[in-house]
């Protein structure tokens, strides 16, 4: 493949441990999707450096002016409809069909992952493609950009996007499905987030302490860094396939 693969240099006993693992799982970050086109939330250049994320993302900014809010989310909705998955999320489908136990845990809300093919797939900060209804607790899931500005629930009630404002605590049944994702995962990969918002910060940590691996693929170092057992810094539309490559392709003998 070239230079992402000169650049992994990894024992051949990491490379047969992801190769031989039975349960594994990703932990994606903002930085997989930045490389479909899709703007970071956070740090230079993120979307919250232009936009005031008090109006756009808590409940308060949506009770004042739902309108705003669903303008704003419509854009987003556009946005990411004309993304397209990258060599990342393809390799991640990959792993899914290779590991008999796999899951994705992402922080992402843009639905990339399925849209590429994987199918155990754990939103963390949930979904900019799911509304709900918080009066009657309906949900509605729709691949389109909302035409309707707000959505209005049966119950004539306003529909609110079903992603994880400021102020506002994950789905425990979700911080409990990725903690024991990760708790059970032989090899976990972390790739594409600088792992400084918690909970999900704290699940590379929780595979680490069960004994499993952790190997990151990040721009530059990280929190995570410290305590992994591989970290490979480059794109990770590059790194990943490369890893992949090696991992799956090495001699039995190894």
């Amino acid at each position: 493949m070239g230079g992402s693969e000169d650049r992994l240099d990894l024992p051949s006993n990491i490379l047969r441990k992801i190769r031989n693992a039975k349960s594994a799982s990703v932990l994606t970050g903002a930085g997989v999707s930045a490389e479909s086109g899709i703007p970071t939330f956070r740090g230079a250049g993120g979307i919250w450096e232009k936009y005031d994320f008090t109006k756009l993302a808590t409940p308060q900014g949506f009770k004042e002016d739902p309108r705003l809010v669903w303008e704003w989310y419509q854009l987003r909705q556009k946005e990411i409809k004309k993304a397209k998955p990258n060599a990342a999320h393809i390799t991640i489908v990959d792993m899914e069909d290779h590991f008999p136990r796999f899951s994705v845990l992402t922080q992402n809300i843009d639905g990339m992952h399925s849209r590429a093919g994987s199918r155990n797939v754990v939103e963390l900060h949930g979904s900019i493609w799911r509304m709900r209804c918080e009066r009657d607790g309906l949900m509605i899931q729709d691949d389109d950009p909302v035409t309707e500005i707000p959505p209005m629930c049966q119950c004539g009630s306003i529909l609110r996007p079903d992603v994880v404002w400021f102020g506002e605590q994950l789905s425990p049944d979700v911080v409990d499905e990725a903690s024991r994702v990760a708790n059970e995962s032989e090899v976990m990969f972390v790739v594409g987030t600088s792992a400084v918002v918690y909970p999900a910060a704290a699940l590379p940590a929780i595979t680490k302490n069960a004994g499993g691996l952790v190997i990151e693929i990040n721009l530059e170092p990280t929190d995570i860094t410290s305590y992994a057992d591989a970290s490979l810094f480059g794109p990770a539309g590059e790194m990943l396939p490369a890893l992949w490559n090696a991992a799956v392709r090495i001699p039995k003998a190894l």
